[in-house]
């Protein structure tokens, strides 16, 4: 099996594929990301003062400023909303299948490692409904949902429309008599060898009227639910990936109607998940589906990227290290057993080591923890344990790491002020908006407000100022930070390693 084999020939593939469709007028072409013009970020309604500030003159917004406190990086993982390793319970072929073993136990395993913030499952759309009208989700769906509660931990999901992994369809059987097929054809490069591949009619109103039912009833259950942290989008093809690769051409009769077909879906899904991220394949458009207007439509709308493959085209690259600060990004890589992984070596440089270095560079908010179509915490552990170093520092560094690195004083008209200098630590901006309180010990104030999304940005100091009633003694005071994500506020725990309070919050204190 060959699942992502595809990249390594989809690019010259594309130079010999011919087109018998016209293409829409309104399909966006392959652009640099880096200043790209995505539209306004996500808006705030509390926007903080973030500069400048000036300490002297007449003019002097923060006169006398005087260093109080300062921060310093954790070197330990850091559990927030919106980043973090992903431990996959179940992909394409299904959950951890380990002799001798229950399912529950080894399910369970897997989410109480701590080296894992998020619990990823992916299943077929039949997995979750046999009839119209309501979901029968599996064993291990509802397993990893209460291992998450038990852990701490929070869940991730696929629903795919279309697998070359399985003999059936991926649509429910209640579909299977009413949707055409379209044939593809058979090839060993993907899925089951010898399997005859069809995909079905997207478009079709049986097909269209049954997603967005299944849809309306798994968002009715999961949207803002407090252990989902984010969806994926539902595209064509392979995995729902956004191709039907090696086959040319797909299953609609023109470019025009696949685009708009799943212009609908994505737009269905986006009213449907109003507080959810969801997440959208950068996967290029070598089926001619309308994946470039969808990767847009997600920018726009504040969803997040996926990608599937970290050695892939350049245009993906491009897209998730030049994406819009305030967009997250996860990132799935199988990693090698150790076995495998040893015989990998060039220039003393494993296979797994080579991945780990090219996840970081393009500055992910997730990776995933997953032995691919070989899912057990054995595994897992049989690589980690020989070397943990690489992905001990990928944990320390993934996503945003926030942190107040620099905080002032000073008194202007007999008023009190607090300026923080924000740094990140991480790889990547904020996924959202960063917001901040201060308050007293008392509770008897609170001053509040964001940070623009996105920020602060890695290896940028962005200061921002709080303004305090008459006679409020610095010292005690308690900054406390979340993070907004489509309207929903999560608590963030600041990445420092002064100690914190419970709650994730920092009591200032002179240190310096």
């Amino acid at each position: 099996m060959k699942r992502r084999s595809f990249v390594l020939k989809s690019v010259l593939a594309s130079l010999f594929v011919g087109s018998t469709w016209s293409f829409s007028k309104d399909k966006i072409p392959t652009h640099n990301w880096d200043g790209y013009d995505f539209g306004s970020p996500p808006l705030i309604t509390d926007r903080l003062n973030q500069g400048p500030f000036n300490n002297y003159g007449p003019g002097a917004n923060a006169p006398g400023a005087d260093v109080i406190m300062t921060t310093t990086p954790s070197k330990k993982p850091v559990r927030n909303f919106g980043m973090g390793l992903v431990t996959y319970i179940c992909d394409e072929v299904g959950p951890p299948n380990v002799n001798g073993e229950k399912l529950r136990d080894s399910i369970e395993k897997l989410c109480r490692w701590p080296l894992g913030d998020v619990l990823y499952i992916r299943v077929d759309w039949r997995d979750i409904q046999k009839e119209s009208g309501k979901l029968e989700f599996p064993e291990h769906w509802d397993l990893t949902f209460e291992m998450a509660k038990k852990y701490g931990k929070r869940v991730a999901f696929r629903i795919q429309l279309m697998s070359p992994e399985i003999e059936k369809q991926s649509m429910p059987d209640f579909l299977i008599d009413k949707v055409p097929l379209v044939k593809l054809g058979t090839t060993n490069e993907i899925g089951i060898p010898n399997k005859v591949h069809f995909a079905p009619r997207y478009d079709h109103p049986e097909f269209m009227n049954a997603f967005k039912e299944m849809d309306d009833l798994l968002a009715a259950k999961y949207n803002g639910h407090e252990l989902v942290e984010y969806v994926d989008s539902c595209m064509y093809g392979f995995w729902g990936e956004g191709h039907s690769w090696p086959f040319e051409g797909n299953s609609f009769p023109d470019y025009y109607t696949a685009e708009k077909t799943f212009i609908e879906i994505f737009e269905h899904q986006v009213g449907n998940w109003s507080k959810t991220p969801l997440v959208t394949n950068t996967q290029p458009d070598y089926s001619e589906v309308g994946n470039s207007e969808v990767l847009d439509r997600t920018i726009r709308s504040y969803n997040w990227l996926r990608t599937d493959t970290i050695f892939i085209e350049n245009s993906q690259i491009d897209a998730l290290s030049n994406r819009p600060p305030w967009i997250g990004a996860t990132i799935e890589q199988g990693l090698n057993t150790n076995q495998k992984n040893n015989k990998f070596i060039f220039e003393g440089i494993t296979k797994n080591e080579n991945i780990i270095a090219h996840i970081r560079d393009v500055s992910p908010t997730y990776f995933s923890l997953w032995n691919w179509h070989n899912i057990s915490m054995e595994n897992l552990l049989e690589y980690y344990e020989e070397n943990p170093e690489h992905l001990d520092q990928l944990a320390s560094k993934i996503g945003y790491r926030v942190r107040p690195s620099w905080i002032w004083h000073f008194e202007n008209e007999g008023y009190p002020g607090i300026i923080l200098g924000l740094v990140n630590d991480g790889l990547s901006g904020v996924p959202g908006a960063l917001r901040i309180s201060i308050s007293d010990s008392e509770n008897t104030f609170e001053n509040y407000g964001s940070l623009d999304p996105g920020y602060p940005l890695p290896g940028k100091v962005r200061q921002s100022l709080f303004m305090l009633p008459k006679g409020t003694a610095w010292e005690g005071l308690k900054i406390k930070a979340e993070i907004e994500v489509k309207g929903v506020r999560y608590p963030v725990r600041w990445a420092c390693s002064q100690k914190l309070n419970n709650d994730g919050s920092l009591t200032l204190k002179r240190n310096l």
